[in-house]
């Protein structure tokens, strides 16, 4: 009986110390196939930049031009977005529209490309990226707009509203709107929404939007939309 307790005593703490290794190797695999699905799951999102080359979109306070600003703020995104695990396509990355030079209706050319980066890219949701105008200065703050048929673009439009109007302290806080004429909402391929940022006719919104630290943090905004809308799957 002695020499049985002796042989036990010898060989359990080794058997313990395997036995947790194995369990601690086998929790191991299990956070890398977590990881490794959550890293499948997070997939493409497409980014678009509103406007472009001979197109500069709207021309606001003191000149400035919507399709400059709308090109920084999709970079923001699409950085912050990356950091976060996600594969980012942009419609374009740099001062240019989608069309050929000799095309007789480059903004129709320009809208029909935008909308096949989408359908060959097949991205979890597309986020296309402009700023608004209205008669009234005094008119501000963003908004985002989705296809009114589409249950999911309402979704996304609503987690991307309510994190620009809480994060941007909005002081008179808009609501997303359905809309049925936007080329790039009914004809977009994937779940779509287009976020106007700000609006270049008021003064103080036009400025704001035209420094680093506002197109960020409109950029963050966004960011954290998609995040709630993705997570709730």
């Amino acid at each position: 009986m002695t020499v049985f307790l002796l042989v036990l005593a010898y060989f359990l703490p080794g058997i313990c110390i395997e036995k947790m290794e194995s369990l601690g190797n086998a929790g191991k695999k299990q956070q890398t196939m977590a990881e490794a699905k959550m890293e499948e799951a997070r997939g493409t999102i497409v980014l678009d930049p509103g406007h472009g080359g001979e197109d500069p979109g709207m021309v606001g306070v003191g000149g400035v031009e919507e399709k400059g600003i709308n090109l920084k703020v999709a970079l923001a995104l699409k950085a912050l977005l990356e950091e976060r695990g996600f594969s980012v396509v942009m419609t374009r990355e740099d001062d240019h529209g989608l069309y050929d030079s000799g095309v007789s209706n480059k903004k129709a050319q320009d809208m029909q490309r935008r909308c096949a980066v989408i359908e060959e890219t097949k991205p979890l949701l597309t986020v296309s990226i402009h700023q608004n105008s209205y008669t009234d200065p005094a008119v501000y703050g963003p908004q985002v707009f989705y296809f009114e048929h589409s249950d999911e673009g309402k979704k996304l439009a609503s987690c991307i509203q309510e994190e620009m109007n809480t994060r941007l302290e909005v002081g008179k806080p808009r609501d997303i709107k359905a809309n049925t004429n936007y080329y790039i909402l009914k004809r977009s391929a994937s779940v779509t929404v287009l976020v106007e940022c700000a609006f270049l006719s008021n003064p103080g919104e036009a400025e704001k939007i035209q420094t680093e630290n506002y197109q960020q943090a409109v950029a963050g905004a966004i960011c954290q939309g998609i995040m709630e809308y993705l997570s709730e799957g």
